[in-house]
């Protein structure tokens, strides 16, 4: 592994340390580069006290104080009233739109499905594919029976 490589994770570690704060304070004690003379392999320490570790100067990682991003609910913007009723309003026109869209294409879906026994189109000789698009319909019904109930729900927890 590339010695610049090993400096990045080293830069990191220090880095994550100084978020920490004290419960890392080892991080922030001397570092030391030690080499394996076996093997030739690089390792970072904070002894130096085997042979072949050199101690090396990095410099202070200074990290800026994150912003508080949860809210306690003091500063958290409020809405008036008549703002609030408007877009109600507008929620539940679009949603009872998004139903009358779902209710229409449900009884296109019931009606093309005849009961389970839709009319056979001219490129169904095979029955197998006959069969899967009566079971691709049935599956479309229950799907869109699905967004008329959950559009149905919506609705209801609107005041």
């Amino acid at each position: 592994m590339p010695v610049t490589v090993l400096r990045v994770r080293l830069l990191r570690l220090v880095a994550l340390s100084a978020l920490l704060g004290p419960a890392a304070a080892w991080a922030q004690s001397e570092i030391f580069q030690c080499t394996d003379p076996a093997t030739g392999k690089v390792e970072y320490k904070n002894t130096g006290v085997t042979k072949g570790c050199k101690k090396i100067t990095v410099d202070p990682v200074v990290v800026p104080k994150l912003a508080n991003t949860t809210n306690t609910g003091g500063n958290f913007p409020k809405v008036d009233s008549t703002t609030q009723k408007a877009r109600d309003s507008d929620r539940r026109k679009i949603l009872e739109d998004e139903l009358a869209t779902q209710r229409t294409k449900l009884a296109q879906l019931q009606k093309d499905y005849n009961n389970g026994e839709p009319d056979r189109q001219g490129d169904e000789r095979n029955y197998q594919k006959y069969l899967d698009r009566v079971q691709a319909m049935k599956d479309s019904i229950a799907r869109t029976q699905s967004d008329i109930d959950s559009i149905q729900g919506e609705l209801s927890k609107l005041p």
